[in-house]
Parts: C-alpha cells; sequence; structure tokens
C-alpha cells in the first residue's frame, strides 16, 4: 500500500500540465491518498483494532473510487493518453495494485488462520490468558467485488 500511495503523488504532478482546469479532481484523489497514508500506520502497528481496520479499509474505497475518477477524466485527453511518463507510472501503478490486492487477500488469510486456531482446543482455553481475547479483523470493503478488480488507469 506504501508504494502505491507513493506512485500517486508521481502521476498528479505528471498530469497536472495537461489536467490544469481539472484541479478539483486531483486535489480529491491526493486527498484520499493522504486519508489512507495516515490510516495507514495505525493499521499496521496494531492489525487487531478493529477501528483502525476499518478506517484503513473506508480510506482505501475511496482511494480506489477517486483513482476511478481520475481514470475517467485521463480518458478525454488524448495527448495525456500518449505522454510516456504517464504509460510508465499507469504500468507501476497496476502492478502496485495487484500487489496491494494479493497482500490483501494474504492478510485476510492469516487473520482467518489466527481466528481459527485461537478458537480450537485447547488454545481456546490458554487465549485469554495471554491477551487474545478478541478475533481479529478482515481487510473488507462495502463493494468488495469492485475494489479487488484492478483499477485500469487507461492513458
Amino acid at each position: 500500500m506504501k508504494r502505491r500511495y507513493d506512485l500517486i503523488p508521481n502521476l498528479i504532478e505528471t498530469a497536472k500540465g495537461y489536467l490544469k482546469h481539472e484541479r478539483e479532481t486531483l486535489e480529491i484523489v491526493i486527498a484520499a491518498r493522504n486519508d489512507a497514508v495516515n490510516a495507514l500506520p495505525d493499521a499496521a502497528a496494531d492489525p487487531a483494532n478493529g477501528d483502525a481496520i476499518r478506517a484503513l479499509a473506508g480510506s482505501e474505497e475511496a482511494l480506489a473510487g477517486a483513482l476511478g475518477k481520475l481514470r475517467i477524466m485521463m480518458e478525454d485527453y488524448p495527448d495525456l493518453k500518449a505522454n510516456q511518463n504517464m504509460m510508465q507510472l499507469g504500468e507501476e501503478l497496476t502492478s502496485t495494485e495487484n500487489k496491494v490486492a494479493f497482500s490483501r487477500q494474504a492478510f485476510n488469510d492469516q487473520v482467518m488462520a489466527y481466528n481459527t486456531y485461537k478458537q480450537s482446543f485447547p488454545q481456546l482455553l490458554f487465549a485469554g490468558m495471554f491477551g487474545h481475547t478478541k478475533d481479529a479483523e478482515l481487510l473488507e470493503f462495502e463493494d468488495s467485488a469492485a475494489i479487488q478488480q484492478v483499477p485500469k488507469v487507461s492513458f
């Protein structure tokens, strides 16, 4: 996710020259990216904190929506589509989106394994004594089918 957040400012800076009058959309993407960046450390520090995971999921949903709007806006600019920097950044962003989806699935798989292990015998007897009283939460999105698709940034 951090790599994704690092790529977005480069994408925005490259697009700015072409999209001067589309400032509002660019600002929405930047704000969504900043919210996601701010939510990530809390979720990474304590993956068992359901509130932090839900905050990260909400930020990721907003970011995916903002990137979708940016993609649609960029399709209207033929010069921007042909820009080599935009093409390269788009490919990197797509690759990163694939890695994020894979990592999200791996995280959720580990959460399921942890919760199952913790609730099995004899771990069930000892989990509470060592502070493992609540289940870890999955990193889920309201519209998970749309989020799991890699946003296609067309240039």
